[in-house]
C-alpha cells in the first residue's frame, strides 16, 4: 500500500531526455535540432515549476521559495561568470545587462502579471506589508548602488568602479543581501507568511513525504541547470533570428534572462492563480535579490582576479525606466491589497521597457 504518491513520470523523464539532447549536440544533427533543444527546454521548465511547489510545500514558506530563488540565481551566476572567463574583453557589460533585464522582467513582468491574474479572479488580493516593504528597501539599495552610482563616482572614468570601489559595493550587497535572508527566515519569519485568503486551496494541504520532497529537490536542481546550458547553446540561434528581424543585439539578453527566469515565473503565475499572491511576492522579490545581491560579487571576484574592467553603470534611458519600475511597485504594494489596475500599469512598464530595446 502507497504512503505517498509518486512523483509524475514526465516531470522525471523530460529533464533527463534534455540532457541527452544536451549532449546530443556534439553530433552535429543540423539546424532543425534546435526545435528539439527547444521543445525540452520548455518541458524542464515546466518539470522545474513542479518540483520547486513540491518541496515549497515541503518546507513551508518563506523556505521554499527561497530555495528556488537561490538555486536559479547560483545557476545563473555560474553561466555569467563562465561566459565572461571564455568571452574576454567583449563581455565587460554582460553582467550589468543581464542583472538589468532580470530586475525589469521580475518587477515588472513577473508581478505585473500575477497582480493581472490575480486581480481578474479575485477582485483583489492580500499579502504581507512588512515583508514587501524589507525585500523592496533591500532591493532599491542595492540597484542604485551597483548600477546607478558607477554613473556619478569620480576616481576613475566612465560607467564603472576601481578595484577598491567594486569590493566594497560587492561587499555591501552581500551585507545587505544577508542581512534580508536572516530577516526572511529567522528574525521576522512571519512578515513573510501568506494571510489567510478564502479561495486558497492549498493552505490545509497534506504535505508530500521527506523522500518525495528530497527527490524534488534534487530533480530541481537537475531541470534547472539544464535549462541554463539550454539556453546558452540556443543563444546563437537565438541572436541570428534576432539580428534577421532588424532589432538591437541587446534584445538577446533580454530574452536569455526571460529564459532562465522562466521556472520562476511560472510558479509566481500559478501561485497567483490560486490566490497565494505572497508566494508569488516572495518568488519574485526573492528572485530579484539573489538576482543582484550574489551577481555583482561574484562578478567583482572574477574582475580582481582577472584584471578585467567590468561595466556596471547603465544609461539615462535604463536608469529613468528602473527608477519608475521601481517608484510604480512601491506605490502598487503599499496598502496590503491589489487589484487589477496595479498589474496594468506594471505590465505597460514592462512593454515599454522591451519597446525602447527594440527602438531606442
Amino acid at each position: 500500500m502507497k504512503k505517498t504518491l509518486p512523483l509524475p513520470l514526465w516531470t522525471i523523464a523530460v529533464p533527463i531526455l534534455a540532457w541527452i539532447a544536451y549532449f546530443g549536440m556534439s553530433l552535429d544533427l543540423g539546424s532543425l535540432y534546435s526545435f528539439v533543444l527547444a521543445a525540452v527546454l520548455i518541458g524542464s521548465v515546466l518539470a522545474a515549476v513542479h518540483h520547486a511547489e513540491v518541496v515549497a510545500h515541503r518546507v513551508g514558506e518563506p523556505y521554499g521559495t527561497l530555495l528556488l530563488a537561490l538555486a536559479i540565481t547560483v545557476i545563473e551566476v555560474a553561466l555569467i561568470v563562465s561566459l565572461m572567463l571564455t568571452g574576454g574583453p567583449e563581455t565587460t557589460a554582460l553582467a550589468r545587462d543581464t542583472v538589468l533585464a532580470a530586475v525589469m522582467i521580475i518587477l515588472t513582468g513577473m508581478i505585473g502579471l500575477c497582480l493581472l491574474v490575480g486581480g481578474a479572479r479575485f477582485k483583489e488580493q492580500v499579502f504581507s506589508l512588512q515583508g514587501v516593504s524589507a525585500a523592496l528597501v533591500t532591493l532599491t539599495a542595492i540597484l542604485v548602488l551597483t548600477l546607478v552610482l558607477p554613473n556619478y563616482t569620480t576616481s576613475k572614468a566612465g560607467p564603472v568602479y576601481t578595484t577598491a570601489q567594486l569590493a566594497f559595493v560587492a561587499v555591501v550587497s552581500l551585507v545587505l543581501y544577508g542581512t534580508f535572508v536572516l530577516v526572511q527566515t529567522v528574525r521576522h519569519r512571519d512578515f513573510f507568511l501568506p494571510p489567510e485568503a478564502d479561495g486558497n486551496e492549498d493552505a490545509h494541504a497534506e504535505p508530500p513525504a521527506k523522500n518525495v520532497a528530497l527527490w524534488s529537490a534534487l530533480l530541481l536542481l537537475v531541470c534547472l541547470g539544464v535549462v541554463v546550458l539550454l539556453a546558452k547553446a540556443l543563444a546563437p540561434d537565438i541572436e541570428l533570428a534576432v539580428v534577421n528581424a532588424g532589432a538591437p543585439k541587446s534584445l538577446v539578453g533580454v530574452i536569455i534572462a526571460a529564459v532562465v527566469l522562466l521556472p520562476e515565473g511560472l510558479a509566481a503565475y500559478r501561485a497567483a492563480k490560486k490566490n497565494r499572491l505572497q508566494t508569488s511576492l516572495n518568488l519574485a522579490m526573492g528572485s530579484a535579490l539573489a538576482s543582484i545581491g550574489l551577481t555583482i560579487p561574484a562578478v567583482a571576484i572574477v574582475s580582481m582576479v582577472t584584471g578585467m574592467t567590468v561595466t556596471l553603470g547603465i544609461d539615462m534611458k535604463s536608469t529613468v525606466l528602473l527608477l519608475l519600475s521601481l517608484f510604480t511597485i512601491m506605490l502598487s504594494l503599499a496598502t496590503g491589497k491589489t487589484n487589477i489596475l496595479q498589474g496594468v500599469v506594471l505590465l505597460v512598464i514592462f512593454a515599454v521597457y522591451l519597446f525602447t530595446i527594440i527602438a531606442p
